[in-house]
């Protein structure tokens, strides 16, 4: 008796032929795609990677850039960091300004894109007039801020002229200088913050805002309800930028006060670490900070994004 033999029906490949041609298929896009994220991918170790594993290696010696000897000293440098004054009230000043600085630009964000989420040259106008200072240099900006706020600067000669006496040391008196310090990093963040409310808000579908205006929702009603849930995507990135960015700040302290007025009234953390590492030679030590820096903007960041998350999650 025969044995019959199967043989695959006209047009059809057999089933081994076509997973042999889907895994064909599927090795160009895999090729391609490590093609083109391997330059990135290797900027950013380069860049950053290499940088924090090196910064957490020199935190455990006493490396100094004019010293030609290094020494491994394990843990002392961070032992030390818990009893280092400057650096615990840099802590102390990051707070705060981190505080000012996620606050501030959130609120003021959201109340002037609502303004300006309209149609008509005076509002596309007025959107580049906020985002502007977002893409000057902050070392610009701070000399610039610097005489406008000095003590004989324009601020406090409209006040004298208005009667003030006495107009307050806007970046002299130890006692607001942070303050000061903390509304122009403020008003130059503004610009973005305003930027992404605006895009948020374009992806609010107006029939709900129709709907509820329909069923008697007055405008704060309708923007508490419909609008700001809508948000919650704009407010994460707002949030998450303003609070690495407000860790980070460097440069608007070095030119405005230099840390002063006072011992460390407005020093940063970022401020402190150059000042350790560059003019103190301290490299090791500022490592340290550094290392420590880093662990709490990656710490705060996986947590705002846990917590503000689920609220997107939940819409």
């Amino acid at each position: 008796m025969a044995v019959g033999v199967t043989r695959p029906k006209p047009g059809r490949a057999p089933s081994g032929t076509r997973g042999s041609r889907a895994r064909r298929a599927r090795r160009p896009g895999a090729r391609h795609f490590l093609l083109f994220a391997a330059p990135g991918t290797l900027v950013y170790v380069c860049l950053v990677l290499v940088p924090i594993v090196m910064s957490v290696g020199y935190s455990l010696t006493d490396q100094a850039l004019l010293r030609p000897t290094t020494s491994f000293v394990g843990l002392r440098n961070y032992r030390l960091l818990l009893q280092d004054e400057t650096f615990l009230q840099s802590l102390k000043v990051t707070t705060i300004l981190t505080l000012i600085v996620v606050v501030v630009p959130n609120v003021l964000g959201v109340a002037i894109a609502v303004l300006l989420d309209r149609r008509g040259w005076l509002y596309n106008a007025l959107r580049g007039v906020f985002f502007t200072p977002m893409v000057i240099s902050s070392v610009v900006i701070s000399v610039i801020w610097t005489r406008v706020l000095a003590d004989d600067g324009p601020v406090n000669q409209a006040l004298r002229a208005l009667g003030v006496q006495d107009p307050p040391g806007w970046l002299s008196d130890p006692d607001i200088a942070l303050y000061s310090l903390s509304s122009i990093v403020c008003w130059q963040l503004l610009g973005f913050c305003v930027v992404v409310y605006l895009a948020g808000l374009q992806g609010v579908p107006q029939e709900l805002a129709e709907a509820a205006a329909i069923d008697g929702a007055g405008p704060v009603r309708r923007f508490w309800s419909v609008t700001w849930p809508l948000l919650a995507p704009a407010l994460t990135i707002n949030t998450v930028v303003l609070l690495i960015s407000a860790f980070k700040i460097f440069d608007h302290v070095k030119v405005i006060t230099n840390g002063g007025p006072g011992t460390g009234t407005t020093a940063s953390v970022a401020f402190v670490v150059l000042q350790e590492g560059f003019v103190d030679n301290r490299t090791g030590y500022a490592s340290a900070e550094a290392v420590v820096m880093l662990v709490v903007i990656a710490a705060l960041s996986v947590l705002t994004l846990r917590i503000l998350g689920r609220r997107e999650v939940q819409l």
